[in-house]
């Protein structure tokens, strides 16, 4: 298993955690140099949304990873995490239907068990 697989699940268990809804993980590995994972769901709440970041990046710090930025996190409408292998996208639920990122990557493969 890949450093940066072993990051992508330390991160889902992490969204799991804090109750984030429909998380879906991308594998761009080979379709982009961004990053090998995205990582997307959403909250129901900023507060949510913002809980679910902090309790991303505490993990993710915990198993090792450091993170290269974050925005968003003071709005809790969209918080873009970015741990280089790994991108994380925690959305507020209407923001996630609006820009819909999996369509946006629909070459990518879904990562079916994490």
């Amino acid at each position: 298993m890949t450093q940066s697989m072993q990051l992508m699940q330390t991160i889902w268990k992490a969204i799991e955690e804090k109750k984030g809804h429909e998380p879906v993980a991308l594998d761009l590995q080979g379709l982009s140099t961004i990053a090998d994972y995205f990582v997307i769901c959403h909250g129901n709440s900023d507060i949510q949304v913002q809980s679910i970041a902090t309790e991303v990046k505490q993990q993710a710090e915990k198993a090792g990873a450091r993170i290269r930025g974050m925005e968003g996190y003071d709005t809790g409408r969209w918080v873009l995490m970015d741990f280089g292998d790994v991108i994380v996208h925690i959305f507020h639920r209407e923001d996630r239907q609006f820009y819909n990122i999996e369509r946006l990557w629909s070459d990518a493969r879904t990562v079916e068990t994490v």
